[in-house]
Order: C-alpha cells, then structure tokens, then sequence
C-alpha cells in the first residue's frame, strides 16, 4: 500500500540517497581515481609514492603552503577587526550596504580578484613597488576572506547577550575590561572558527596565487596544475594532490570542532543597546567606515579606473568595452556572459535540491553520525578545484564521448561546489521549525510531502532564497574546476578572463578588465538580491 509504514520506510531511504549518489558520483568517484591513480604510480615508479614526493620537493612546497595560508589568516583577522565592531554597530539600510560591501569580494570569482590587484599594483599603488609574488598575494586574500571573519564573528558577537556586559559594567568594570573578560573569552570560538575556513580556503587558493605569485610563488595548488596540465606528469601531479587532500581533511576536522564550540552558548540574536554615540564613538564610526571602504571598495574602483585607462601612459577609452563583442578563443565574452548565467542558474536548482536534501538528512542524527556527516558534506566546499578538475579529467577520459561531453557536467560541478553552503544555510533553518506544527500537522492527518510544504516550506522560504543566491554567484564566479572542463562552447566569463589576460596584447589586457568589471556588476546585483531574501537571524 502507498501509505503503509514501509512504503514510507523505502521513500525516506530513497531521498536520503540523493545527495549521496550525487556526493559519490561528483566528488568521491574523481578523488578515488585520483587516490587509484597515485598507488598505481607508487608500483610503476622506482622508490614508489617517497620518490615522487621527493622529486617534486612536496615537503617545501606544503611548508609554502600552509606559510602563506597562516600569514593571510592573521592578517584578514587583524585587518576585519574594525569592520566587525562596525557590523554589530550599524542597522537598517546601513547594515545591507555594509553586508553587500563586505560579501561581494568573497563571492567574486578569484581571477576577477587577481585582475582587480593587478590593475591596482600597476596603477595607484604603483609606489609601493608591489607587483606580484607573497606579498600581492596576501593582500588579496585578505580582500577576499574578510568576509568570513566579519559575518561569522559578527554574527556571533550579535548573539551575545548585552546583560552579562551591563552585569559587569556594573560592578566596575571599564569599557576595555568589560571586553577583555566577558566579550572576547565568549567571541573566541567563532573567531577560531573564522580563521580555520580562512586558513582552508587560503591553502587551496588558486586564481590569485597564478595571477599575481609572478611565477616564483609555488604552492601545493599551482604545482598540481603545473604538473598536469604544462608537463602532463599525472603521477606527480596525483601524489601532489593527495597531500592537499590530507590537508583539507585536517582542516576541515578542526573546523567542525571549533565551529560547534562556536555554536554553544548563543541563545539568539540581541538587539546591542541604541546608546547616544558621542564625539569618539561617531569618530571611530567614521574611521571604521573609511577602513572598509580603503580595504574593500578601492580595489575594485581601481578595476573600473583600469577599464578605461587600460594604458596608463594613454587616455581614457572604452575599446575594452567595445571588445566584448569581439571573439576571444572564438567565443565573445558577452556570449561567455549568457552562457555563465544560464549554467549559474542550472547549477543553483541541482545545489537547491540536492543541498535541501542534505540538510533534511543531517538534520536529525546526532554526535558522531552527525559530526561525520557534517564533516563529508563540507568537503566539496575545502577541497581544492584544481584537483577536483584534474580528477575530472581522469574519470571523462574513461566515459564515452557522448557523456564526457554532456552540458550537465559544468553545472553539476558547479553545483557540487555550492552544495555545502546550501546545506549550512539550510541546517540552523531547519532547527528553528518547532517540532510542535509538524507534530500537529501529522495528528491531522498529513503525510511528510505535506507536513514539509505546509509547515516546513514557510518557515524556511527566505533561507531557501538567501541559499539559492549564494549557490547562484559562487557557480557564476567558480574558475578552479570549470577551467579544466571548459570548451570553446562552454566556456565561461572566468575562464574567458584568464585566457584574456594569457594572450599578449593591450587589446586583450583592456578585454579582460572590461570583462572583469561585467563581472563585478552581476555579481554585486546577485548579492543584493540575497540580502533582501536573506533572513536577518541566518547564519551568513
């Protein structure tokens, strides 16, 4: 019978499978021929996976690695510090411009962020003598992860109860101590979340390290590329690529403890008190306000600037403008444009869907079921693209033409990219639904499709958006992966960017900067869309 306790039993199981037939087949199925690929090279090459190791110095270029991940970690905490207290301070339209201003650069596709520097390092802040290499490199990761540290410490900072403050400022205790000793002990876990993500996304950077480490910046990312795609070593490039995937797992282990220390405690979200801001406190309003913009906005206005002054020894022009109708690699970049957003769009429905079910299935199971599966469903977020394109390389050369050939595969890599997010956005939703309405919509009589359209889909409606919107941007800008995959007829406004910028020539230098600031604009309009669906009390 279709409504029969087993029938229900087999239709739970099935949706449940879902995400995990999707999860096996996209992202476990090319790791593990990877993982294959690098034993098998362990047998056929004289000293085995030591020798590799060795031979393509992968204890130097992990020390680089995680160096340089460290160093952009402290320096995007210290550098979003101001602009945290300013996310706790500000509200009403202040706050969504501030949340668009703060997101857009984390959501931009890394190469946009690397043409961003570029134009900048050569332009404006040409005095300072920085053109590429560490330093360059740094200093857009902080651009980039700022974001993180602001929404997650912000968010947590928001959820403390003022009370405990007033309780100690009552018994004498000043402004800074009232901080030190009730305030940070109690932000420290979400900051310590915070700078595990960064550290993650920091050590498998890609776009910004190829486009500004000027070629003598190699880390573990770079030299997978290298070696697979410039040399067409794969068992180098395998070995390679199991010791970034050690790394992600480790990472992301640490980050599912500090993240749950970072969860505990938070009761809800508490509106700070409306004191009367006095000279100093709209003095340092200000200052932060300044901050922000010089760390966030400048870059990009220096994109716009680059775009029409693509010569800096030449005058204004808009030929970059006029080019993206012109054919790069046989494709324009305004058809690359329609091709991104129609393969964005696609991509968003697989990650809703998919990311929906997820969060349903990790919704209910608790301690280690729950841990381990929170841990498996963040991965495709941590994991490098670099090796999760290269291990797509393996496993089409394997399928059929007709397959491997399929214009399902860059949504659905694109897709797999933005799974975790949707299921992290989805995950506090779901928890906020009072188990008391599904249980009196089953006394009722309604069966669970019903119970979650009646009950469930209300409640979690804007979150869905604010998920869908994310999913959205992160596949329009995702450069990584789809670099691999790309054809001339799929390929996409990222990937077109970066062929722009590798062909010589000022027409194609004005191209790219003009493709960049396209970019740029869809982009931030995506992200105000997400804010006016995005649920004040979510977790991003």
């Amino acid at each position: 019978m279709p409504g029969s306790p087993i029938m229900r039993r087999v239709g739970g199981i099935a949706w449940r499978a879902i995400p995990a037939v999707f999860i096996a087949g996209l992202f476990i199925w090319p790791v593990a021929t990877l993982v294959r690929r690098a034993w098998s090279a362990a047998d056929t090459e004289s000293g085995g996976i030591g020798s590799i190791v060795e031979r393509t110095d992968a204890i130097h270029l992990l020390g680089v690695t995680l160096g340089q991940a460290a160093a952009s970690t402290v320096l995007a905490i210290v550098a979003a510090i101001p602009i945290v207290w300013l996310y706790t301070r500000v509200r009403g339209p202040a706050a969504v411009v501030l949340t668009v201003v703060v997101t857009v650069p984390f959501v931009l596709p890394t190469v946009v962020v690397g043409v961003a520097f570029r134009a900048v390092f050569d332009g404006p802040l040409a005095f300072t003598g920085i053109e590429s290499g560490l330093p360059a490199v740094l200093v857009a990761h902080v651009f980039l992860n700022v974001a993180v540290v602001v929404r997650v410490v912000g968010a947590a900072w928001r959820a403390l109860d003022p009370r405990v403050v007033d309780a100690a400022r009552t018994l004498g205790a000043g402004r800074l101590r009232a901080f030190v000793t009730v305030v940070a002990p109690r932000l420290a876990p979400a900051v310590a979340a915070a700078a595990t993500l960064v550290f993650l996304f920091c050590a498998t950077s890609f776009g910004v390290i190829i486009l500004l480490g000027g070629g003598t910046l190699r880390t573990l990312e770079t030299e997978i590329y290298t070696q697979a795609i410039s040399y067409f070593r794969l068992p180098e490039a395998v070995v390679l690529s199991m010791v970034q995937i050690v790394v992600v797992v480790a990472a992301l282990v640490v980050s599912r403890v500090v993240s749950g220390s970072a969860g505990a405690g938070s009761a809800g979200v508490f509106e700070p008190r409306r004191s009367r801001g006095g000279p100093g406190q709209l003095l340092a309003l200000a200052a932060a306000g300044v901050w922000t913009v010089a760390l966030l906005v400048a870059p990009i206005l220096g994109l716009v600037w680059r775009s029409v002054f693509p010569d800096s020894a030449g005058g204004a022009t808009l030929d970059g403008y006029r080019a993206l109708a012109d054919p790069v690699n046989g494709v324009t970049p305004l058809a690359t444009l329609r091709y991104s957003l129609g393969t964005a769009a696609l991509a968003m429905v697989i990650a809703l869907v998919v990311g929906l079910l997820g969060a349903l299935a990790l919704h209910r199971p608790r301690g280690v079921v729950a841990g381990i599966g929170g841990i498996i469903a963040m991965i495709p977020l941590g994991i490098s693209a670099v090796t999760l394109g290269f291990g797509y390389l393996l496993v089409l050369a394997a399928l059929p033409y007709e397959v491997a050939a399929s214009p399902l595969i860059i949504p659905c890599v694109q897709a797999l990219i933005a799974i975790p997010l949707v299921i992290r956005i989805m995950m506090p939703a779901l928890e906020s639904i009072p188990p008391r309405l599904r249980a009196a919509a089953a006394s009722l009589g309604a069966g669970p499709i019903r119970v979650f359209v009646d009950v469930d889909l209300p409640i979690i409606g804007r979150s869905l958006g604010a998920a869908g919107g994310f999913a959205f941007v992160m596949a329009l800008g995702e450069f990584g992966a789809t670099s691999f995959l790309a054809r001339p007829d799929t390929t996409t406004l990222p990937v077109l960017i970066g062929s722009s910028l590798n062909r010589p020539g000022a027409h194609y230098f004005a191209t790219a900067m003009a493709a960049s600031v396209l970019m740029v604009a869809v982009t931030t309009a995506a992200v105000i869309v997400v804010e006016v669906f995005r649920p004040r009390s979510g977790v991003l």
